[in-house]
């Protein structure tokens, strides 16, 4: 869960789900605001806790290239969530995931100069009624805005930002 709320493995996590392999050295090219000590670092951890995995290793002149993907499924249906202790499980998922914002919040907050309506950061709540294929519908079309922002790479004038969606458990109540 570490990697869906720290912003640089993260990032990681996308491109090599995205790009199915790649090099440290293809990632630099693309992520060129990550260190490259950085970016060793962590694709070393996240190698050593099993979220990638080395698909090949190439000799290039005295060093070992490796080459990494995505070892965990990412398209899992939720069916661990199901069970004894899927109410757990869930509680501790939606903790990481509120605790990722939480920490960029704070990061951000401690910046002598911030500037919230530049920086366009903000949230909001949106009470809604509606059935589940209208709420799956509605997430179709999320989805559809905001998957083309995943392919940007940084340049000069492009932030790095994390935009989340929380859906609510239905409440119990008939009006």
């Amino acid at each position: 869960m570490d990697c869906f709320t720290h912003p640089i493995k993260c990032k990681l996590l996308l491109e090599l789900y995205s790009a199915g392999k790649a090099t440290a050295k293809q990632l630099a090219e693309i992520y060129n605001d990550i260190p490259q000590a950085t970016l060793y670092r962590y694709l070393k951890r996240m190698t050593n806790d099993g979220i990638l995995k080395v698909v090949e290793e190439n000799q290039i002149r005295g060093t070992v290239e490796k080459t990494y993907a995505v070892a965990i499924d990412l398209e899992s249906s939720g069916q661990e969530l199901i069970g004894e202790n899927a109410g757990d499980a869930y509680m501790q998922m939606f903790m990481q995931y509120v605790f990722g914002f939480i920490k960029r919040f704070q990061e951000y907050c401690k910046k002598p100069d911030i500037d919230i309506p530049k920086d366009q950061s903000g949230f909001s709540l949106a009470p809604i009624y509606a059935t589940n294929e209208e709420l799956a519908s509605a997430i179709d079309e999320y989805a559809k805005i905001i998957q083309p922002l995943y392919k940007n790479r940084p340049t000069a004038d492009r932030k790095s930002r994390t935009i989340g969606l929380i859906i609510s458990p239905p409440e119990n109540h008939n009006k």
